[in-house]
């Protein structure tokens, strides 16, 4: 790992997060959000991953210390998350990361993954500090996204073979975003599975459909950015 824990603020609360600085001393800033494992070691070398293409990056921990490797203890935790507490830990990690002295321009770009994925877009739709918003296969019952209110442009990734993110939901989506306006562009992974981009999950993770949305994710960060 190149980055390291910080601590930072949110409405006077203190929260937590991993931070890894730009491969170039400084570059342009990227938030990091988990799924509904916690703040693992995959969103952590995600973050230096980013780190490595020029970014600085920050992954906030929405559970507060806790992270788990069993699905029904991060059901769990998943549907504890306080909503207006999730509000607070993004708005102080946008703070902190454009605050950072490895941290470039005064937007960021946000990028999450199932549970993160629609906290990204959530996080988009509040905070227009946001200029970029990647969705990973994003879902949340709780998280509601007000798309009226997004500013920035969308993409969003997909699994045809996905057991929680129907392809009817995603057309939804869809619609809705075009219905209002929105500037997005969506793309499914034929025979790909939910959590196709989670490297350290073999059952599921695709080689192909990871390393090509990467590729989009990283030309759209540096082009939206800068």
């Amino acid at each position: 790992m190149s980055g390291s824990m910080i601590e930072f603020s949110g409405n006077g609360k203190p929260y937590s997060g991993y931070l890894s600085p730009s491969k170039n001393g400084m570059g342009p800033g990227v938030i990091v959000i988990q799924e509904y494992w916690g703040l693992v070691g995959h969103i952590k070398d995600v973050c230096d991953r980013f780190a490595a293409e020029g970014f600085t990056a920050l992954a906030p921990d929405f559970y507060h210390g806790k992270a788990t490797t069993e699905p029904d203890e991060a059901g769990s935790l998943m549907m504890a998350l306080e909503i207006d507490d999730a509000a607070k830990v993004i708005h102080g990690a946008i703070d902190a990361l454009l605050a950072n002295t490895a941290t470039t321009g005064d937007k960021a770009a946000v990028v999450g993954f199932c549970m993160g994925g629609q906290l990204a877009l959530y996080a988009a739709c509040i905070d227009d500090r946001i200029a970029a918003c990647v969705d990973y296969y994003g879902i949340h019952p709780n998280v509601h996204p007000n798309i009226k209110n997004l500013h920035c442009p969308l993409l969003g990734f997909f699994a045809e073979r996905d057991e929680y993110v129907y392809a009817a939901m995603v057309s939804l989506h869809d619609l809705e975003l075009a219905e209002a306006g929105k500037v997005h562009k969506f793309h499914t992974y034929e025979g790909a599975h939910h959590a196709f981009f989670n490297n350290d999950r073999p059952e599921v993770y695709d080689q192909a459909a990871a390393e090509d949305s990467w590729q989009q994710v990283t030309k759209f960060f540096h082009r939206q950015l800068g």
